[in-house]
């Protein structure tokens, strides 16, 4: 059983006991501080709420949409949604914030609370310790029976949802249409089932090839959108000599695409080949996280007027940077697309929407469409550690060792070589270093990720 508390809400297994999974108890204490807090900051009795198909997803509804109205609450809630679309509803409500229910791309006895701020955003590290820390305290009352809260059903939003991605500027609803693509969909039984397709025929798609798409929870495989989980797709856009695949997490936040042949075009292309078309149009700044391929700052910096800047891993930390450096398109490269001209989040629906234009507009097939972009290879490895050693100081030796080769150390230590990277970030909840490296070839991402792996030990030893 686990539970991880972090600033951005709770996560956890379902049952076991109270304090190490998410219990009953867990789930109506922190749903207690959130509502607390979010009333005390903004003075506003509305939360939005929106979950994903997991199958504990009504239960952990029920304990959050009552414990809200204990203390007075106005809860607004979407039912079946995705991360995204709460993210949207949330400024539409006027609401004081959002939590999401859902554990995104965790396996099926896994739930969250994911919580949001008034502008649809996760909360920040400081507003999430302060959540924390009144979850722990519990120091005030519960309303008495004539000012319990209310509760509002809104099925509206998937629609209002889908409006919005089609009345952005870039999104070519003809050229999609007249493209006439045959697309196939694996929604891992969660709330992509719906909105995907209905997407997809509101965008004109008249061929879908729906594959797991009946959201009751039944996780057919890891949900994970990457290339070892997606075997089906795969062979289903091939059996049906489809034009691609589209897979998503439970949530909807996460974004990949199979191509003709049946091979992935690779989720950290999503955000390349999506950032490559805004560019196109809107030449701006771009950002993605130390941790994504260097292809994005590649077709950035190929556009005149346009910067490329890195975030710390996270997707706050992202939506930060993109605000701060006033980014046309960023994201991460887990295939988490966040297009400001909608709202500052991950939005799969907007990334398909996108990508569908792009891909139309090019003329081209999608395999074509990626033989354009650099190719790159990534190797994603870990160092176990003894518990109680010092990370932070074997970081700093570890720049010392590389400290005339530039590097950035605004989250653990990226060190960029001519050719490759390697990004060393110290786990939150483990006593582990993960260790990611790119190249132009999978034998040098894995010679310097594995070079760096020795002299780490040889620091240790």
């Amino acid at each position: 059983m686990t539970l991880i508390k972090s600033i951005s809400g709770i996560r956890g297994t379902i049952g076991g006991r109270s304090g190490e999974a998410l219990t009953p108890i867990d789930i109506v204490k922190f749903s207690t501080a959130f509502g607390r807090f979010i009333y005390d900051k903004t003075g506003i009795n509305k939360i939005v709420i929106g979950r994903d198909a997991r199958i504990s997803g009504e239960m952990v509804r029920n304990l959050v949409v009552g414990t809200l109205q204990s203390i007075g609450m106005d809860v607004v809630d979407l039912g079946l949604s995705t991360t995204p679309t709460v993210e949207v509803a949330v400024p539409s409500e006027g609401a004081g914030g959002g939590i999401i229910l859902t554990a995104s791309h965790n396996p099926a006895q896994w739930n969250a609370l994911k919580l949001l701020n008034a502008k649809g955003e996760f909360i920040n590290d400081a507003e999430g310790k302060q959540v924390l820390e009144m979850a722990e305290d519990l120091d005030f009352d519960f309303a008495d029976v004539a000012n319990l809260g209310k509760v509002t059903y809104d099925d509206r939003y998937m629609q209002k949802h889908i409006d919005q991605v089609l009345a952005l500027e870039l999104v070519d609803v003809k050229a999609i249409r007249n493209a006439g693509f045959k697309i196939a969909v694996d929604a891992v039984n969660s709330t992509g089932g719906i909105f995907v397709p209905a997407l997809l025929e509101a965008l004109g798609v008249q061929t879908i090839y729906k594959l797991y798409c009946e959201p009751n929870g039944q996780f057919p495989h890891n949900p994970e959108p990457l290339a070892e989980n997606l075997v089906d797709l795969s062979n289903l856009v091939k059996a049906k000599g489809a034009d691609l695949g589209i897979a998503v997490d439970p949530d909807v936040d996460r974004l990949c695409f199979v191509m003709e042949n049946g091979n992935m075009f690779g989720e950290e292309y999503t955000l390349v080949a999506v950032g490559d078309y805004v560019l196109q149009h809107t030449p701006g700044n771009t950002v993605s996280n130390l941790s994504s391929t260097r292809a994005l700052r590649d077709v950035t910096v190929n556009n005149k007027d346009s910067q490329y800047h890195a975030a710390a891993v996270g997707e706050v930390n992202v939506v930060d940077k993109m605000k701060e450096v006033a980014a046309v398109i960023g994201g991460e490269g887990n295939g988490g697309v966040i297009y400001p001209a909608l709202h500052y989040g991950r939005d799969a629906l907007a990334g398909i929407a996108l990508f569908l234009t792009h891909l139309a507009k090019s003329g081209k097939r999608i395999s074509e469409l990626r033989a354009g972009y650099p190719q790159y290879y990534m190797s994603k490895n870990k160092i176990i550690l003894t518990p109680g050693l010092d990370i932070d100081g074997l970081l700093v030796a570890m720049q010392q060792r590389y400290k005339d080769v530039p590097h950035s150390i605004i989250d653990g230590l990226k060190i960029d070589f001519e050719n490759e990277w390697v990004h060393l970030r110290k786990s939150n909840t483990e006593p582990i270093i993960r260790i990611y490296s790119e190249g132009p070839t999978p034998e040098k991402a894995d010679a310097i990720a594995q070079q760096i792996i020795r002299e780490i030990e040889e620091i240790i030893s």
